[in-house]
């Protein structure tokens, strides 16, 4: 179910949590105040069926809403049509193991340009996505796909390019990273006029549902002249996240936004003092 407001939580879980599981997770996000969790599937799809239902009924009984991050190994624009094939498996698979847990957005790094036209890259994004989507549908898989902004120039993944995409093909909407945008754009990206017309853009192409359905992820970045390098804790970071704050609350965003700063739970938390602070 979509969320009637904004949500706060964390990539994972927790680090407080007892245990590293996603079922002690969802339970340390609740003790928290937190509303979501990203269930992190980056290193492969190794949960079970019966452990998907475990931690749907979990997320149920805690009321924390739950999302997927796919894998790191997708490349939908890779030179070997085996791990095009690949990567369009993982994606399904997160979608497919996602949705048994209850998760409905499912997070994925779509391509790399491969130093190709981008427009050329687009046209075979879309395409594979929409053949995903028809199987997914097929098969009563009920996910949005979330292709990620991504934070290196060398990679697919545009705050314009993830938006037309949800723009123009059902069940696809971007899911907004605006650390990896601030390194893309080697500084730019971080002040709340720039804020403003990210979210402009998208009530823009996708209309205020657009801003009523929005998955986020926000953290500290290290970036140089070829974007982004690893994420760091807000407070050690030059991002103006109160900016951010302000400007979600002011376009009256609703969804999810994730927290994928190393200490996790404690930006999240420090994100939404200053969101109910405004």
């Amino acid at each position: 179910m979509k969320p009637s407001r904004l949500l706060f939580g964390t990539a994972g879980t927790p680090k407080s949590s007892k245990k590293r599981n996603s079922i002690s997770g969802i339970e340390r996000v609740n003790e928290l105040g937190l509303g979501c969790m990203e269930l992190e599937f980056v290193r492969g799809v190794k949960m079970g069926e019966a452990t998907a239902a475990d931690v749907c009924e979990k997320s149920q009984n805690e009321d924390i809403s739950l999302s997927v991050h796919g894998p790191y190994y997708i490349n939908l624009n890779s030179q070997e049509p085996e791990k095009i094939d690949a990567s369009i498996e993982r994606i399904y698979k997160s979608a497919r193991i996602g949705s048994l847990c209850g998760a409905r957005n499912i997070v994925f790094h779509p391509a790399y340009y491969h130093k190709e036209d981008p427009q050329k890259v687009y046209d075979k994004v879309s395409g594979l996505l929409e053949k995903l989507v028809s199987r997914l549908n097929d098969e009563s898989i009920e996910v949005i796909l979330r292709p990620e902004t991504t934070g290196k120039g060398t990679q697919f993944g545009s705050l314009q390019e993830n938006v037309r995409l949800g723009a123009e093909i059902e069940n696809v909407l971007p899911c907004i990273d605006f650390a990896h945008l601030h390194a893309r754009s080697n500084g730019a990206e971080n002040s709340y006029e720039e804020f403003s017309a990210t979210l402009e853009l998208v009530e823009n192409e996708l209309g205020r549902e657009g801003l009523n359905d929005m998955h986020m992820h926000v953290s500290g970045i290290e970036y140089g002249e070829k974007g982004e390098r690893n994420h760091l804790n807000l407070d050690d970071s030059d991002m103006q996240y109160a900016e951010l704050m302000h400007a979600l609350k002011d376009f009256k965003v609703k969804g999810l936004l994730i927290c994928e700063s190393p200490d996790n739970e404690g930006d999240a938390l420090l994100l939404k003092r200053t969101y109910e602070g405004l």
